[in-house]
C-alpha cells in the first residue's frame, strides 16, 4: 500500500491566477443586476483594486458585490476593515439573495465560456510551472478542493491539457465545506499522508480546529491570494508558510 503524499489543493490562488477574470465577470454579472452600471466598462484601476482586495474573497458571488462597491467608490482600505459587514450590509440594502448572486455569477462565466472558449480559458492562466508539476503527478496523488463551480475547473484544466477525474474535484456543487470534504478524503485514504495547500489563512486555521482533521499538513501558499500580515501571523501559529519552488520540487 502506497505510503505516497496524497496533494488536496485549493484551486483559485494555488493552481490559477483567476483574479483578473473573475473581475472581470463579476463587472458583467453586475450590469445585469444595477442599471447604473449598464454602459460602463471595467477600468484597468478597477481590477487592480479588486486583485489588491481578493485576498478576502472565499465565494465566488461575493467577487460582484465587492465590483459593485469599488464602483460606488469605496476605498480598497474601507473593505479590508470591514469586509463581511460591508457585503452584507449591500446585500441588505439592495436586497439581494445570495443564490440568485452565485446563479448570476455562473451564468455570466457560461455565456463568456459559449462566445469564446480559448479566450475565456486563457484569462485563467496558470501560476508559472504548475501546469508541468500536475501532469508529473500521479493521477491519484492529487486532488482539488475549491469553492469554485467543477464545471469550471474541468474546462480550465481541459483547456491545458491536464487529466483529472472529475470525482477528484470537490467544488461549490457538492454543497461541502473544506473541511467536510477533507474529513472524506480522510476516511477514503485512512493510510496515506494528506497536505492540503491553501492560499487563505482562514480556511486553514478552520482546518486546524476541526477535530476530525487531526494529521492532516496544511501549508499556506505563498504566491497566492494572501498578504504579507497573514503570512506572518500563519508563521506565529505553527503554519508552514510555503513558495512556489517548494511545491514544484516536492516529488
Amino acid at each position: 500500500m502506497t505510503t505516497k503524499t496524497l496533494f488536496a489543493l485549493d484551486f483559485d490562488g494555488v493552481i490559477c491566477d483567476s483574479a483578473v477574470e473573475t473581475a472581470m465577470t463579476a463587472w458583467k454579472a453586475a450590469q445585469g443586476i444595477w442599471p447604473d452600471m449598464h454602459d460602463q466598462a471595467i477600468t484597468d484601476k478597477h481590477i487592480q483594486q479588486f486583485r489588491t482586495i481578493r485576498p478576502s474573497l472565499e465565494f465566488g458571488y461575493e467577487a460582484i458585490l465587492i465590483i459593485r462597491l469599488l464602483h460606488q467608490g469605496m476605498t480598497v482600505s474601507e473593505l479590508f476593515e470591514n469586509y463581511h459587514l460591508q457585503l452584507q450590509s449591500l446585500i441588505k440594502s439592495d436586497d439581494l439573495c445570495v443564490d440568485a448572486l452565485k446563479d448570476s455569477f455562473g451564468q455570466t462565466r457560461d455565456n463568456e465560456i459559449q462566445q469564446d472558449e480559448a479566450a475565456w480559458i486563457a484569462s485563467n492562466p496558470f501560476f508559472e510551472g504548475i501546469a508541468e508539476k500536475l501532469k508529473i503527478l500521479e493521477h491519484d496523488d492529487w486532488t482539488i478542493i475549491t469553492t469554485k463551480q467543477e464545471r469550471f475547473v474541468k474546462h480550465i484544466l481541459q483547456g491545458n491539457d491536464i487529466q483529472l477525474d472529475g470525482s477528484r474535484i470537490y467544488g461549490l456543487d457538492r454543497k461541502l465545506n473544506k473541511q467536510e470534504v477533507l474529513k472524506h478524503i480522510k476516511a477514503s485514504y485512512p493510510e496515506r499522508p494528506i497536505t492540503f495547500i491553501e492560499d487563505r489563512l482562514p480556511t486553514l486555521f478552520g482546518v486546524l480546529e476541526y477535530p476530525d482533521l487531526q494529521g492532516i499538513h496544511v501549508q499556506l501558499a505563498d504566491w497566492g491570494y494572501n498578504t504579507e500580515a497573514e503570512r506572518n501571523v500563519a508563521q506565529e501559529n505553527a503554519i508552514e508558510v510555503i513558495g512556489k519552488k517548494d511545491f514544484l520540487r516536492v516529488v
